[in-house]
């Protein structure tokens, strides 16, 4: 007898056409995994009925539901189209400067580039964005990831990912590009994503579906040290058996698993040069719309505000942060995952323009002091188009989108 195991598992998912039409057939992506579960728990009512026999007389079935927790290692591509649902906005094309002579200056940390005439601003570009030059006559500064820091209209302020020098001078026919796609939670236009799950165990022949998924939670992990992680939660309403793989064929992504010795965090638009971890949420408080009489199934998954908070720590050096935490300063964190240390790295990074800390607690021990800064964002009424911030409570960005 063949016991299904789970290195011979294929979890796969797409996204449907509507509520109700499960995805069938090629054109899903593989979900590269440490560990995927779903399950089809259901609602129970066992009989209070008193009999002379003594005995129970049994348990209803009610609510069928369907439940899911992934776990991976973030990289690029992967997981951007179930981020982009969490957000309700699918993944677009960045922005990009028409061809330009531009003057690079600065130092480590602080690198600029500066336009003689036009706007940054005008044009889109935002801090924390992640930006390569292309076609300008200094060449060794093209082709590189350069993390905005700060933007006015004729200049930005950035940092070069790869740590290397940024070769200073006039760059003529330069066009700046903000690499791969970028999303985040809109005001209006809101998208409403349903997907298809599939488990199927290979060396079985079995396959169960996972219908009318809706995205509830994303959770992301950068610790000190290791690989950076990605946990999603799923709702959905109904499982379905089967004997072949129903998502056929699906699509594998081989970017590079992003890691903490390429991170980069800043806070109130500062590196942080002693942080020594970030894990934020993204929810919805997605559930199951519930019974109605006649069905055992539920009728939609309903959400609820996109809400996003988590923790960052880092050794104690000085009260900057303990600042900015005493006087209840509006701040910004960017957080920017690379696979490696390379100028034109594949990178997932996240922007969270508006956010409040809401806690400075230490440590203590024969070590280092650490620190933990719990934090919650909340909606950007102030950003916007022509703004260096987007109107939105979190963005993302993926090289490979």
């Amino acid at each position: 007898m063949t016991i299904a195991s789970g290195i011979l598992k294929t979890s796969a998912f797409k996204k449907q056409t509507a509520l109700g039409t499960g995805s069938t057939g090629s054109g899903g992506s593989e979900l590269r995994r440490v560990t995927s579960i779903f399950t089809s728990p259901v609602d129970t009512y066992e009989s209070n009925e008193i009999q002379t026999h003594h005995q129970s007389t049994g348990t209803s079935i009610g609510l069928h539901r369907v439940t899911g927790a992934v776990n991976g290692e973030l990289s690029a591509a992967t997981y951007s189209s179930l981020i982009g649902s969490i957000l309700e906005k699918d993944f677009a094309t960045g922005v990009n400067s028409t061809a330009l002579t531009m003057t690079y200056g600065g130092s480590a940390g602080a690198w600029t580039l500066v336009r003689a005439s036009g706007s940054f601003l005008t044009d889109g570009f935002k801090a924390g964005d992640i930006i390569r030059a292309s076609g300008g006559s200094v060449t060794a500064n093209n082709t590189r990831n350069y993390l905005i820091v700060s933007v006015v209209a004729l200049t930005i302020t950035f940092i070069a990912l790869d740590g290397a020098a940024v070769t200073a001078g006039s760059s003529t026919t330069t066009t700046l590009t903000v690499t791969g796609k970028k999303t985040f939670a809109p005001s209006t236009g809101h998208t409403k994503d349903y997907y298809t799950f599939e488990e199927y165990y290979s060396d079985i022949a079995k396959s169960e579906t996972f219908q009318d998924c809706r995205i509830g939670q994303i959770d992301v992990s950068l610790p000190a040290t290791g690989n950076a992680t990605i946990s999603i939660n799923a709702v959905g309403l109904s499982r379905t058996l089967g004997g072949s793989q129903v998502l056929t064929t699906p699509t594998a992504t081989t970017t590079g698993i992003m890691n903490a010795t390429n991170g980069v965090i800043l806070i109130n638009g500062a590196k942080q040069t002693v942080a020594t971890g970030i894990n934020f949420s993204i929810s919805n408080s997605a559930e199951n719309a519930g019974a109605v009489i006649g069905s055992n199934f539920g009728q939609d998954v309903t959400t609820g505000r996109i809400m996003v908070s988590g923790t960052f720590t880092a050794q104690f050096d000085s009260t900057t942060l303990q600042t900015l935490y005493d006087n209840e300063t509006d701040t910004s964190i960017s957080v920017v995952l690379t696979a490696d240390n390379t100028g034109s790295s594949e990178f997932v990074a996240f922007t969270i323009p508006l956010v409040k800390l809401t806690g400075d607690a230490p440590d203590d021990g024969e070590k280092a002091i650490i620190r933990s800064y719990p934090f919650t964002a909340e909606y950007n009424a102030g950003g916007g188009t022509g703004i260096s911030s987007e109107k939105t409570i979190l963005s993302c960005q993926d090289s490979a989108a």
